[in-house]
């Protein structure tokens, strides 16, 4: 069974605001993030160079993402959940194949740093 980690980040923001926060999060989070044509997001990270793309249904409140690194590939549901004048985001994270137990612990630290920082990002 692979291992998996489900995260969610309570938002003082409607469901509309954080979803398009999110979609144009990347640069806020990444300065170099550029996106390509086809709506790939490509930037560096410490470990390298990285890529993302959103899989978006609005209607239904799924920004489903791919990111792919050089180490593995990570494909991440994410769903915005209304409550009212504010906003749940509940994001599951898959343990990938290629990474051990430990990296993935690891990851998940550094993931969670990042998801604070796109909280500060949807709430300015």
């Amino acid at each position: 069974m692979a291992r998996s980690r489900t995260i969610t980040i309570p938002v003082n923001k409607k469901t509309s605001y954080a979803f398009d926060a999110i979609l144009n999060s990347p640069p806020k989070m990444m300065p170099d993030a550029k996106m390509s044509s086809d709506g790939w997001w490509s930037f560096s990270t410490p470990r390298g160079n990285a890529r993302l793309k959103f899989k978006e249904n609005r209607s239904l409140g799924i920004l489903d993402s791919v990111f792919i690194d050089q180490d593995s590939q990570w494909n991440v549901p994410m769903r915005i959940v209304s409550s009212g004048e504010f906003s749940e985001i509940v994001i599951t994270l898959i343990k990938p194949d290629e990474l051990t137990d430990e990296q993935f612990d690891s990851r998940m630290v550094e993931i969670e740093q990042g998801i604070e920082n796109m909280k500060k990002i949807i709430e300015m």
